[in-house]
């Protein structure tokens, strides 16, 4: 099976002051094309700093990370934009709308920023919505919507450019319980329709629904469960 996102030597220090904090120490990693992988650990423990390295969000001490076989650090700015663009998708915790965006122009950025035709990019997003459960929302504001109805929008924005990972973190934090397996189950289906998840959580329910569950402590993984 093919490699969607993999690291190798990973390592992040921060200094602070005379101090050097190991966040992340030497990991090895590597998720396949169909996975839905949960990454678990307490407050602390450097996974938080592992995902933003592994989307390109932050740069490593040490160590490479590729996406669909292409390097994400090494590069000039520029190429590291468009292989984000064109291969990852990004869910977060506190959905990150633009407020004066309905729903299917907040989902039809990456594809404009992508340059796609407008009439293309206002199609596939209004599929992507669909896809999500919020056809009928598609001209609503974030203001205008639940919780949950704002996280399936930044669902839809992630998938609608058909990213080989789409990356997680804390994903339903911001959710009550009901709403939190709503999205969970979204999440679930897509996975199942082929799409690679990374999840940044918490939450053992969640990660009970991954195919592997990836424990780090003190910047390091502990321990891998099928």
């Amino acid at each position: 099976m093919a490699v969607a996102l993999s690291c190798q030597g990973l390592w992040k220090i921060y200094e602070m002051g005379d101090e050097k904090v190991q966040a992340v120490r030497g990991i090895d990693l590597e998720i396949k094309n169909g996975e839905m992988v949960a990454i678990m650990g307490p407050s602390g423990c450097g996974k938080t700093t592992l995902l933003n390295i592994l989307s390109g969000i932050d740069d490593p001490s040490a160590g490479q990370v590729m996406v669909s076989g292409k390097p994400l650090f090494g590069i000039s700015d520029d190429e590291r934009t468009d292989l984000r663009g064109t291969e990852m998708g990004f869910i977060f915790q506190k959905f990150h709308l633009l407020d004066v965006m309905n729903a299917v122009e907040n989902v039809e950025i990456p594809l404009l920023l992508l340059g796609m035709n407008p009439d293309e990019a206002r199609t596939k997003a209004n599929a992507a919505l669909t896809k999500v459960g919020l056809g009928d929302r598609s001209d609503h504001r974030p203001a205008e919507l639940s919780g949950g109805q704002q996280q399936r929008v930044s669902i839809a924005r992630a998938l609608v450019h058909n990213p080989s990972v789409i990356l997680c973190d804390e994903p339903t934090g911001n959710l009550d319980s009901t709403t939190s397996g709503q999205v969970m189950e979204l999440l679930a289906e897509l996975n199942e329709s082929g799409s690679t998840l990374v999840i940044v959580t918490h939450d053992n329910e969640i990660a009970e629904r991954c195919s592997r569950i990836i424990r780090i402590i003190d910047g390091r993984i502990l321990s891998e469960e099928e």
